[in-house]
C-alpha cells in the first residue's frame, strides 16, 4: 500500500483513540428495526467472526439503537454474505462487515460488485500479516529470504489461497522486493497452517492469533510483521520496513451499509462504531487478537479503498489474473 495513505489511516487511528468519549445519540436516526443484522460473510468461529461479536457486543453495552446481532453468512469465499448484504434494504437494519476480499473477488471475476457497493461507515481495525516459515528453512529474516528468491526466482514455496487476500498479501511484498515466489493455493487459512507446520510449503501468510504458540515454541519461524512497529507479543520479529520492504498491510476490517442508505443513518453508525473503538474493553480485546484500531469513517474510509484498489488492481493485471 502507498505511504501516505498508510500514514494517514494511522493518523487518523490514533486520532480517534485518544478523543474524550461521547456518548451514542438514541435514536439519532429513524430505523424500523430494533435489532439490526451484522451480516459477518464467513462462518462462526473464525478470526473476523470474533471480533464482530466483540464490536457487537460493545455497542450493545453502550446502547446502541437498533442492537446488533451477528449473522453468519458463509460461502462462497465471503461473497455469498456479500450479495446478501449489498441487496438489502438501505434501511439501516442491515450492517455489512468487510475487508478486502471485498476487492479480490472483484479482480478474480468471483463478483461483479466491489466495495462501492455499498455505503463506507469505518475501517475499525487491522490484523498484520507475517510472513511464517517452516522451521527447516534457511532463513531467519527478510533479508535472507529476499537474497534466496533473487538467486532462485520463482522456487520458494508461498502457500495462499490464489486470488485471496493471503495470495494478495506476498504479490506485494514481491512487488515491494523485486523477487518471485511459486505460488500454492490451499483452500483456507487451517489448510495453510497445516500445510507450513507439515513443511509441504516453505512459506506462508499467518497471523499472530492463529500462529503465536507455534512461534514461541519454534515450529514455526516469523520472518517479518507487517505492521507500522513490532508487536509486543514477538518484539524480536522485525517489521517490513525495517528490513527494506515498503509494505505495511493486515487484513482491514470494517462495516458498511447498503447503497443508498441515508447521510443521517451513516452518521448514526459512524458514532456507534466511534464509541466501540474508544472503549478500553475493545482495544484489550482486539489487541489480544493481534489486532490494532485504526477507525478511520466516512469519506477517509472511502478513500483507503479507492486508492487501495488502485494499487491492488495494478498488480492483479501484473500477474494475470485481473478477469474484467
Amino acid at each position: 500500500m502507498k505511504k501516505g495513505l498508510i500514514t494517514g489511516i494511522c493518523a487518523v487511528g490514533a486520532i480517534a483513540v485518544t478523543m474524550a468519549l461521547t456518548p451514542i445519540q438514541a435514536k439519532a436516526a429513524e430505523m424500523p428495526c430494533g435489532t439490526a443484522r451484522l451480516i459477518v460473510p464467513w462462518g462462526a468461529g473464525g478470526d473476523t467472526d470474533v471480533l464482530f461479536r466483540i464490536f457487537a457486543e460493545i455497542a450493545n453495552k453502550h446502547g446502541a439503537e437498533p442492537q446488533l446481532q451477528v449473522v453468519n453468512i458463509g460461502g462462497q469465499g465471503g461473497n455469498k454474505g456479500a450479495k446478501e448484504a449489498k441487496d438489502a434494504k438501505p434501511d439501516g437494519c442491515t450492517i455489512f462487515a468487510i475487508h478486502q476480499s471485498a476487492l479480490t473477488s472483484y479482480f478474480t471475476g468471483r463478483v461483479d460488485f466491489t466495495w462501492d457497493a455499498f455505503e463506507p461507515v469505518a475501517l475499525l481495525m487491522r490484523t498484520p500479516a507475517i510472513v511464517g516459515a517452516n522451521p527447516d528453512v534457511p532463513d531467519d529474516d527478510m533479508t535472507d529470504l529476499v537474497a534466496r528468491a533473487k538467486a532462485h526466482p520463482g522456487e520458494i514455496l508461498a502457500g495462499g489461497t490464489l486470488g485471496s487476500t493471503s495470495h494478495f498479501f506476498f504479490l506485494l511484498v514481491e512487488d515491494a522486493a523485486g523477487i518471485k515466489f511459486k505460488h500454492i493455493s490451499y483452500e483456507g487459512t487451517r489448510e495453510r497452517m497445516t500445510a507450513l507446520l507439515a513443511k509441504n510449503i516453505e512459506l506462508g501468510e499467518i497471523n499472530l492469533l492463529a500462529a503465536e504458540q507455534y512461534i514461541k515454541t519454534g515450529e514455526l519461524k516469523a520472518l517479518g510483521i507487517s505492521a507500522a512497529k513490532r508487536n509486543p507479543s514477538i518484539p524480536d520479529v522485525k517489521t517490513l520496513k525495517e528490513q527494506g520492504i515498503d509494505v505495511i498491510y493486515g487484513t482491514d476490517r470494517g462495516i458498511m451499509l447498503p447503497k443508498g442508505t441515508s447521510k443521517e443513518i451513516v452518521d448514526h453508525y459512524i458514532a456507534i462504531a466511534e464509541k466501540v473503538v474508544k472503549d478500553p474493553e475493545f482495544i484489550k480485546a482486539a489487541e489480544a487478537k493481534g489486532s490494532s484500531i485504526e477507525f478511520t469513517p466516512g469519506d477517509a474510509y472511502a478513500a483507503y479503498f479507492t486508492e487501495t484498489f488502485d494499487n491492488w488492481s495494478r498488480i492483479a493485471k501484473e500477474v494475470g489474473i485481473y478477469n474484467r
